[in-house]
């Protein structure tokens, strides 16, 4: 994907606003491959301005619950990631894009925060030392446990909502459908 200057993104978007065409118009004079570029550029343009238009360097950092309820609202809705993006004041659809896709992997636990980087090895010393007992720390595994089953239960009743819309909208198609059929019989009938 090729990066495009803020400069040559706002010359687009201010052609744009200013009547000079249409997003396949300027796509064909500014040698873009999409108009759905443009229209991402126009529509972040007028929701965040200038900022909507720069490339941001910074590592935007959102909650573990900012994650779960912009999943939640994409599965539960039928929006589009740049109208949630606009939405939710994030800059980067790519990123809900992202969050969905862990989500329906490894339910809400794959959008909690991780450690980066690698993991710390043992010091190997030249065997002087004296074996240590290794001390157990007993830790309250109910609470964890109960965190589990809670963010399991979140996830199965947002799968559950998500396949309750999706029948619903399968029956409805299906009597459209019927009532197309049926009406098509009868208009068969009624010329012969």
């Amino acid at each position: 994907m090729s990066k495009y200057s803020f400069e040559f993104k706002k010359e687009v978007v201010m052609s744009y606003l200013n009547g000079k065409g249409g997003y396949t118009y300027l796509a064909q004079q500014y040698g873009i491959s999409s108009k759905t570029r443009i229209q991402e550029w126009v529509a972040m343009y007028n929701k965040f301005g200038d900022e909507g238009l720069l490339r941001s360097r910074k590592q935007e950092k959102y909650s573990f619950e900012k994650k779960l309820s912009v999943v939640e609202l994409y599965l539960s809705s039928e929006i589009s990631y740049q109208d949630l993006a606009l939405q939710e004041g994030i800059t980067n659809p790519s990123m809900i894009t992202n969050w969905v896709s862990r989500f329906r992997a490894a339910g809400p636990d794959a959008l909690r925060p991780r450690k980066k980087g690698r993991k710390k090895t043992l010091k190997i010393t030249d065997g002087n030392t004296q074996n240590k007992p290794v001390e157990e720390s007993s830790v309250d595994t109910s609470a964890e446990h109960v965190k589990e089953l809670e963010d399991e239960l979140l996830k199965l009743r947002i799968e559950n909502a998500f396949l309750k819309e999706l029948r619903r909208l399968r029956l409805e198609d299906e009597a459209k459908m019927r009532e197309r059929h049926s009406s098509s019989t009868v208009s068969d009938e009624n010329s012969n």
